[in-house]
């Protein structure tokens, strides 16, 4: 049977905001999988704030997607014919699927993922890479620990959450900066954090003045610019800032702005460090291992904002960037 594949390719290195024009949508038969292959219907794709930076031509810790090739993502969904030694019709599965309906991958890039254990969604989320980022961010490079406070910037979303969650779980005082009061009652009262600033409503420096007078131990960076540096004026000696994301910063035609106060690292020898979670790939069972069974105990919840449809990718991939996403952003195929 000939599967009819549907894909967005990307068509032009968008100039801030990507736009209609700089995607093509195709249609081909799906390429029937040789030797070693695995065919997978995909069912959800993971939106990412990263997506942006790939679409960018030049020097990165991934190389970009070429002109007319289908737009990098992950994804999740069923194995539809195999020629691969352990996977088989039926079969759940993850890997880097790409904005399209099928996949022809080879075996080795795929993942065979219990969906008895979570719904798919979740396994682009807190048992995806998101998850992945926030346990080895907060962990390996902000080195936190009971009794720091730890801020988290994006505090609504994919990763922010999940590092809010597993900060607390390891007996940390938790700070999240979000945008809109819904989301920073959800942070609270829904995923228990100890407060929460309102980036939309006035006074950052203020609001986290407040809620840490000890100043910050740990900050996680998903956002970049203004709100760093305010961060960075407030940190405690030794603190760990860990550089995630800069969403803020990437949509800019005009030269990224860093980080004014950096002085600050000096002054409380504290250090800032960068992290790509692709570098942890041999320890995810161990961070995996460690988040389901908190999800079993009720102590780590996953959120995902669904939107239905392939055909809505150029729009929906925009919610990342408006701040219209409430929690891990996933495209239901």
């Amino acid at each position: 049977m000939t599967h009819e594949n549907r894909q967005y390719r990307l068509a032009a290195r968008p100039v801030g905001l990507p736009k209609a024009t700089d995607w093509e949508f195709t249609k081909e038969p799906a390429r029937a999988p040789e030797e070693g292959e695995v065919l997978v219907g995909v069912e959800y794709l993971s939106l990412d704030p990263a997506m942006r930076g790939w679409m960018n031509e030049g020097k990165s810790y991934i190389a970009p997607v070429k002109i007319g090739d289908v737009m990098r993502a992950g994804g999740v969904g069923k194995v539809i014919a195999s020629k691969a030694e352990g996977f088989a019709p039926g079969d759940a599965v993850y890997g880097s699927t790409g904005i399209q309906a099928f996949a022809t991958l080879k075996a080795k890039e795929l993942t065979k993922i219990d969906a008895k254990l979570a719904p798919l969604p979740v396994y682009l989320n807190v048992l995806g890479m998101p998850g992945m980022t926030a346990y080895f961010g907060l962990l390996d490079v902000g080195e936190a620990k009971a009794g720091d406070t730890v801020v988290v910037s994006g505090a609504a979303g994919a990763v922010g959450a999940t590092v809010g969650q597993i900060a607390k779980i390891k007996g940390c005082r938790v700070i999240g900066i979000a945008g809109g009061a819904e989301k920073c009652r959800f942070v609270v009262q829904e995923l228990g954090f100890d407060g929460a600033v309102d980036y939309k409503a006035g006074d950052i420096r203020k609001g986290l003045k407040e809620f840490c007078p000890n100043g910050i131990d740990v900050y996680f960076d998903n956002v970049g610019g203004e709100i760093l540096d305010t961060c960075l004026a407030l940190i405690a000696p030794r603190a760990r800032i860990v550089i995630c994301g800069a969403i803020s910063q990437y949509n800019n035609t005009t030269p990224i702005k860093g980080p004014a106060n950096y002085l600050s690292l000096l002054v409380n020898r504290a250090k800032m460090q960068g992290m790509v979670v692709f570098d942890y790939a041999a320890r995810y069972g161990e961070a995996a291992k460690d988040m389901a069974g908190w999800m079993a105990a009720g102590r780590l919840k996953s959120r995902e904002d669904i939107v239905d449809g392939l055909e809505t990718f150029p729009e929906t991939l925009l919610k990342l960037f408006s701040g219209e996403n409430f929690g891990k952003l996933v495209l239901k195929v």
